[in-house]
């Protein structure tokens, strides 16, 4: 199987509101790069666009089985108040009559035989059905509380039900962690393996199926963003087009978003039921926050209360208390590099010191945001709602290198593995105003222009910069990118 990267949709997450800070568009070397322009995207407080309609949540995802074939959704990557409300749908009596599949991020499709005999109700030891969930490629799926309720839960429902049972399915791709022996073991195409499993098993079969996954493996349009990858419905819907009702469940933007139009945006939705679902948003001023998301990439917008409410899903204690499983995770952790983990299942790293129960912090994403250049300082007023539309930051003022200069930057960079990631060498090449950069994940070369020596920005994303670092012969033997994730690289021979 073809090896890439392996990559948690949280990495591209910096607050409730993401800001893509990759434009949406590939160039290529010789075309002329657009002018940075002011966007209008994020403009609420002067959006003339309607209410939009929100309805039970519950309801509506169940009536959309009768659109589409299939449903998907984020699960399990922290937010308790998602995980809540997938539990309380899988356990509405109509749930069984509208789906006949659960498919599933955290999910070894190496173990499915296994899996289907559990949920159906046969007499199969939970020791040996946890390598389901707990054996996989995600790092967080092995220590994912809620992976543990939900297959004894859909175990549960199924011995209730006479005739039409829920079959659930592993999505993630075949591996036995017990010969894996490198880290390129585990980098895996997931997405790749995700599509296959919905073609064979529902959409081939006209099935129906609720799909619980990060949600940047279920972008309709997914070639935008630190990730860049195709999702697994990208994929699948070259064969299988208009099958599939993508809910967002953060508003995503790729323009920077400030304060008040986010307090706008809450305010607006303060009298929403909770849980409730907002599908229909052509002309409504949700659209108006950023129509490419709205319109290309989720179908609907999943509300489930204010944001800095929302609870992080705690995980189990008795996990963590099974030594033997710790030290299995801590074995994993050093082949993959996983730091997190590590921290995680080392007795004496692990603390409640730090922890809270909210999964936001308003406070650090205001100051992550502010780190990348975006939106005004903790010191600045926020813009009148009655004022003028807001508009992101001036353009940094850009200088001249020569073609020498610039030329000392061309070459691959081989950047540090972040935590489960592998990622292919960086490519720069120069031509006569900047350097044009292929971070080797997906999102094609992105025009560089210097702001000194060896600082340079992307000239349609100015917060994204590259930082080059040279030795002391003046040679260039590495450099520092920084966006929506920091990375550096090493310069290759």
């Amino acid at each position: 199987m073809k090896k890439l990267m392996n990559v948690s949709p949280l990495l591209a997450f910096a607050s409730v509101i993401l800001v893509f800070d990759v434009a949406v568009s590939a160039q290529a070397p010789g075309q002329h790069p657009p002018a940075i322009q002011e966007t209008t995207e994020a403009q609420l407080p002067n959006s003339k666009g309607g209410n939009p309609k929100p309805k039970d949540a519950t309801n509506a995802i169940l009536a959309a089985f009768d659109k589409y074939e299939v449903v998907g959704m984020d699960a399990a990557h922290g937010n308790k108040d998602v995980d809540d409300f997938i539990l309380h749908l899988v356990r509405n009596p109509a749930f069984p009559t509208k789906v006949n599949d659960i498919a599933v991020e955290c999910g070894n499709s190496l173990y499915q035989s296994i899996l289907d005999r559990y949920i159906a109700g046969e007499d199969v030891p939970l020791s040996e059905v946890r390598q389901v969930w707990r054996n996989t490629t995600a790092s967080m799926c092995s220590v994912s509380g809620f992976y543990e309720i939900l297959f004894p839960l859909v175990r549960r429902i199924n011995q209730k039900l006479s005739a039409k049972k829920i079959r659930v399915l592993a999505g993630d791709p075949p591996l036995d962690w017990s010969k894996v022996k490198d880290q390129s073991d585990v980098m895996l195409d997931r997405d790749a393996n995700i599509a296959s499993v919905m073609e064979k098993e529902v959409l081939s079969k006209h099935r129906k199926a609720l799909m619980l996954f990060g949600t940047f493996h279920l972008f309709h349009n997914s070639n935008v963003g630190p990730i860049g990858l195709e999702s697994a419905v990208k994929r699948y819907e070259r064969k299988y087009p208009g099958v599939t009702m993508v809910i967002g469940t953060a508003i995503v933007s790729r323009n920077p978003i400030p304060p008040a139009v986010s307090e706008t945006m809450e305010a607006r939705m303060a009298s929403w039921p909770v849980p409730s679902l907002v599908q229909n948003l052509k002309a409504t001023w949700l659209e108006d926050v950023d129509h490419f998301y709205f319109s290309q990439m989720v179908d609907a917008y999943l509300y489930l209360g204010p944001p800095d409410l929302s609870l992080v899903e705690p995980r189990p204690a008795e996990m963590f208390l099974n030594k033997d499983y710790m030290a299995e995770l801590r074995r994993r952790a050093a082949i993959i590099g996983d730091q997190f983990i590590t921290a995680q299942t080392d007795p004496d790293q692990i603390s409640d010191q730090h922890f809270s129960p909210f999964l936001y912090d308003p406070d650090a994403s205001r100051k992550t945001l502010q780190s990348l250049g975006i939106g005004p300082s903790a010191s600045a007023a926020a813009p009148s709602q009655e004022g003028p539309p807001w508009r992101p930051p001036d353009r940094p003022k850009v200088i001249h290198l020569s073609p020498e200069a610039l030329n000392t930057f061309v070459g691959k960079y081989a950047p540090e593995s972040p935590v489960g990631v592998s990622i292919p060498p960086i490519e720069i090449v120069a031509d006569q105003d900047g350097l044009w950069v292929d971070l080797g994940v997906g999102t094609g070369k992105r025009k560089f222009v210097p702001l000194s020596s060896l600082e340079f920005t992307m000239n349609d994303a100015p917060a994204t910069r590259i930082t080059f670092t040279q030795d002391e012969k003046g040679q260039t033997v590495g450099l520092t990118f920084k966006g929506l994730w920091t990375n550096k690289a090493t310069k290759l021979p």
